[in-house]
């Protein structure tokens, strides 16, 4: 991918066919590009970037999947359109699940990829319910299938002894809550991605999530976390915001939010 004026587009990924506990997560989408295009909110990110300003920014609109059998290919091949004209992407899911074909079109253009991945969950199940395509499993399938060299793990909080297995299996870095605040800042080597799971914040702050997990992240921690990350942002999602949990609209003014401050992350990469 051609580095030079590269453009950032917000890509909607309204499904949730592989949530394994409350759907609504394909509502997502709409909800924060309801607040983004709403008012409330200024185009300008705490790094200094005007989004509304900038000619870089863009809004692809929805991924269109026609049946849940398809959703893989129907996701890859839009992504892929979008990466080939030099183009950038922070996608709304939608469930976790849409990150694994968000990763198999990433890993065709950065060969050397980072996975930036803040969750409450470690989604590495190999199959949940008997769905390997689980919103539970999409990061086995991320590195059974080699799309990344390295996969960081922060906010974990829901280990189970299958889980760890798999962690040793697939040599994860897991930073579990327990240990938190971390020792060290991370360091990344390779161009990085974020995969964003909004239960991964603290439910104190983001209550419109299937799965509320206490003893998470604060907003400003993962905030911090986006800003400091040391090699380029070259891609995202934000996913499993399910906006029929939410609470005065606390979660989807806290999605738009990170949006704004990935994208201008993505924006100075």
């Amino acid at each position: 991918m051609t580095n030079n004026n590269f453009k950032v587009a917000l890509l909607g990924v309204p499904f949730d066919d592989n949530s394994s506990f409350e759907r609504g997560p394909a509502l997502a989408p709409s909800a924060i590009r309801e607040v983004l295009n709403g008012g409330s909110l200024n185009g300008s990110t705490e790094l200094g970037v005007n989004l509304r300003d900038s000619k870089r920014w863009l809004d692809a609109g929805d991924v269109k999947i026609a049946k849940a059998e398809s959703f893989i290919v129907e996701i890859e091949q839009c992504c892929e359109q979008l990466l080939s004209n030099n183009t950038r992407l922070l996608s709304l899911g939608g469930d976790h699940s849409i990150s694994y074909p968000l990763l198999k079109s990433y890993r065709k253009y950065f060969p050397k990829l980072t996975i930036l991945h803040i969750d409450a969950h470690s989604d590495l199940y190999d199959s949940f319910k008997g769905n390997r395509y689980s919103n539970a499993c999409p990061f086995a399938r991320v590195m059974e299938d080699g799309l990344c060299d390295r996969l960081v793990q922060v906010g974990i909080r829901t280990l189970n002894f299958h889980q760890e297995q798999q962690i040793a299996k697939f040599e994860v870095e897991s930073l579990e809550m327990r240990h938190w605040p971390l020792t060290e800042p991370l360091v990344f080597e390779h161009p990085v991605y974020l995969s964003l799971d909004i239960d991964g914040i603290d439910p104190a702050f983001a209550p419109g999530v299937s799965h509320r997990e206490p003893g998470g992240l604060s907003t400003r921690e993962v905030i911090n976390l986006i800003h400091n990350i040391n090699t380029p942002l070259v891609g995202a999602d934000i996913v499993e915001f399910n906006p029929n949990k939410d609470i005065d609209a606390m979660t989807s003014q806290l999605a738009a939010k990170l949006v704004k401050e990935v994208a201008g992350k993505m924006l100075l990469s």
